[in-house]
């Protein structure tokens, strides 16, 4: 007898964003980083808690090789297991290997199109039907630009909450009272959620930039620098 999967807690209850709005369909999100600081973590456990949930994921890296993404899900589920006291960590988690589909490009030769005719082919040849998409790797915000609205139609036509990692070079600026502003100025109207992940070292902070509630203004997410799982912190 298969081991239920547990479901997990949402990572992002802390910063006011609501189950529902994470996954609801048509749904764009982006997580912004420097290089190195926690971006492919973050969607990882989003991908988790979403496969807890029963929904399927496609997993799109650009640049990393599958086994290397693989090794990212197995730590994380293992550490997100031992957290959450799991009894038999070790039976549930080829529960959720059914859930999750990797595939993998070389940076420079993503686009939306392959991306979608790949996608396309997996579903009429019923290998694996996503219900949440997460795309690791985008170079820089100016890349993202250039094919957002691709992304958005793809996100539309397969009625899909779609989350993406964009890098950064600058931080947000921050105002006592205020969000934060934006660190995607050319594409920030077409997300309904952007998060940040700001520091280094041993102090990983993890902001709600767009899409959460206005309750949850000024409260922050760390990412533990043992684990790198999201975990709560009050904001200093």
């Amino acid at each position: 007898m298969n081991t239920p999967l547990p479901p997990f807690a949402n990572p992002l209850t802390h910063l006011g964003y609501e189950e529902t709005k994470l996954l609801k369909p048509r749904a764009f999100s982006a997580v912004c980083a420097r290089p190195g600081v926690g971006k492919t973590a973050f969607l990882v456990q989003m991908a988790l808690w979403a496969m807890s949930r029963k929904k399927n994921v496609l997993h799109v890296s650009l640049g990393d090789p599958i086994k290397k993404v693989d090794l990212w899900y197995q730590d994380l589920f293992s550490h997100i297991a031992r957290r959450s006291a799991l009894p038999d960590a070790a039976a549930a988690w080829p529960t959720f290997l059914p859930r999750r589909f990797i595939m993998t490009f070389r940076v420079e030769g993503f686009s939306v199109p392959k991306l979608e005719e790949r996608l396309a082919d997996l579903v009429e040849q019923q290998i694996f039907t996503p219900h949440v998409i997460v795309i690791d790797g985008i170079e820089s915000d100016s890349a993202l630009h250039a094919f957002t609205a691709e992304l958005q139609n793809l996100a539309r036509k397969f009625l899909l909450p779609v989350w993406i990692s964009v890098r950064i070079q600058e931080y947000p600026s921050t105002q006592e009272g205020h969000p934060p502003s934006t660190p995607l100025p050319e594409s920030n109207a077409s997300f309904e959620s952007i998060v940040c992940i700001e520091g280094a070292a041993d102090r990983i902070h993890v902001r709600g930039i767009k899409g959460g509630t206005p309750q949850a203004l000024g409260t922050t997410l760390s990412l533990d620098p043992a684990t790198l799982l999201l975990t709560t912190e009050k904001a200093s």
